[in-house]
């Protein structure tokens, strides 16, 4: 068998769900099976026709890339060069040398099925038994045992004895009135990808949002021949940054960042990309220093500090932190430089159907009004933070009970250090876990994989020295 393939009929219980079958629950069943040594029973829920297809790696189009080098993006903390030799075994890239190859930016479909094929590798090596469901969880209730009754939305439900909750990214909903009444083709998702590509070639497309997603939605118009003009429109009208060629972080005491509050801080980073450029080096070695502390520099402010970094700050961050490769950014110059991308730094106010076309009305940072006619709409706003605000019934089932808690301001949901669900009293439950953008609030760097490979390993290790109940008590 060259696939993992859904179960049918699945068991009614295991000792380990994991709910979400993207990159976060295909990485902590990779490493529960590779540890675990009895016949752990785990069971992975999935409602999507693949797996390791969340909104990452779920496209299908070769000009989306990997916004880090192939030689970083090993699925395991103590392989770091095995998604490097998985492509050399693929060989998905003869004409690159190894040492090409670990540098270049790479297809991201072929991750999604790197994450396959070494899911499928583990579960054929080992003693615990893999199976995924191809459902989605409605609910989850814990039990007077320790262990978890998932009720899912075709109408069955499982008994787990402990729970990992990898539920990966939601869509923020498009920030203008009569959004809700435009349907496709006047209004696509970033993540759509067939919709995408069956934009016509001479329309006038306007995206929402100016970050990574509009980069791909771009991109996919550009590989289809695309003629027609194309609005960005975003309150900052900051476009991601390129990453440079590859060199050695910048040489400076980043630690010494984490004693400072946040107005400093950020003038000590200007001053050491201002330094690091005298000496020859780009801004970006000042980011590549500071990247292993991103958590601890979250972490380290006081909450108001960290208020005022999500209220001044972020946006500035997030172009300088998640950068593009160089040949994607070069490409979104020469649309600019030509006329055919054109950027408006403007706050969204309504989209309305005009015709055959929609009128897409707002106010420019100026202070002037803003109105653009296009034949379609792409909404590439991007993650949405908010626990309360995704549109994910099992999380709002959680929060409704009780059963987990708002992160920090709002932002994913409440888990302790080791990353156990919080419940609204602040509880921990050791056999709830989460990962991923749940995380955020809490981490702030949690969506990478260097971050998600290592939260991985600690979720599988910690559930399997617990003693977990048994599954099945009905």
């Amino acid at each position: 068998m060259n696939e993992l393939v859904p179960s049918e009929p699945a068991d009614a219980d295991c000792d380990i769900a994991i709910v979400g079958g993207g990159a976060a629950g295909v990485l902590v069943a990779l490493q529960l099976l590779r540890r675990a040594g009895t016949a752990l029973r785990v069971q992975l829920i999935e409602s999507q026709p693949a797996l390791a297809q969340g909104v990452a790696y779920a496209t299908p189009c070769a000009e989306h890339l990997l916004n880090v080098t192939a030689g970083r993006m090993s699925a395991f903390v103590e392989a770091p060069d095995d998604f490097l030799d998985w492509l050399q075994q693929q060989a998905l890239y003869p004409q690159l040398s190894r040492a090409a190859l670990a540098e270049a930016y790479v297809q991201r479909r072929h991750y999604a099925a790197y994450l396959r094929a070494r899911l499928l590798q583990a579960q054929a090596a080992g003693p615990a038994r893999l199976q995924w469901r191809q459902a989605r969880v409605l609910a989850l209730h814990p039990q007077p045992t320790g262990g978890q009754r998932l009720q899912l939305h075709e109408g069955g439900q499982l008994h787990a004895g402990a729970t990992v909750l990898a539920l990966g990214n939601s869509l923020r909903p498009l920030p203008a009135r009569g959004a809700p009444s435009l349907d496709a083709p006047a209004r696509v998702e970033a993540w759509d990808y067939a919709q995408l590509q069956a934009i016509p070639r001479e329309a006038t497309v306007c995206i929402v949002g100016s970050g990574l997603s509009m980069a791909d939605s771009v991109l996919t118009l550009l590989a289809n021949a695309h003629r027609g003009p194309v609005h960005v429109v975003s309150r900052h009208a900051l476009l991601p940054l390129p990453h440079a060629a590859h060199g050695a972080p910048a040489d400076f005491d980043a630690q010494a960042l984490l004693a400072m509050p946040l107005r400093q801080r950020m003038r000590a980073l200007r001053r050491h990309a201002a330094a690091a450029q005298a000496q020859g080096q780009p801004w970006q070695s000042v980011m590549d220093r500071v990247r292993p502390l991103s958590q601890a520099l979250w972490q380290s402010l006081s909450v108001a500090e960290q208020r005022r970094f999500l209220r001044h700050v972020v946006r500035y961050w997030d172009v300088h932190r998640h950068r593009i490769a160089a040949p994607v950014f070069a490409q979104l110059q020469a649309m600019r430089q030509v006329g055919q991308l054109r950027l408006h730094r403007a706050r969204l106010d309504t989209v309305f159907p005009v015709g055959a076309c929609v009128q897409v009305n707002g106010m420019g940072a100026d202070g002037a009004p803003l109105q653009l006619d296009a034949h379609c709409v792409i909404n590439a706003t991007g993650v949405e933070l908010r626990a309360q605000t995704m549109r994910n019934p099992l999380l709002h089932q959680l929060l409704g009970c009780g059963h987990a808690q708002p992160g920090p301001h709002g932002i994913g949901v409440g888990s302790a250090a080791d990353g156990a669900l919080l419940d609204a009293d602040g509880r921990a439950t050791p056999r709830i876990r989460v990962l991923g953008s749940l995380r955020i609030g809490s981490l702030w760097e949690s969506l990478a994989i260097p971050e998600l490979r290592v939260q991985a390993q600690q979720t599988a290790q910690a559930l399997l020295t617990l003693e977990l109940p048994v599954a099945a008590v009905h």
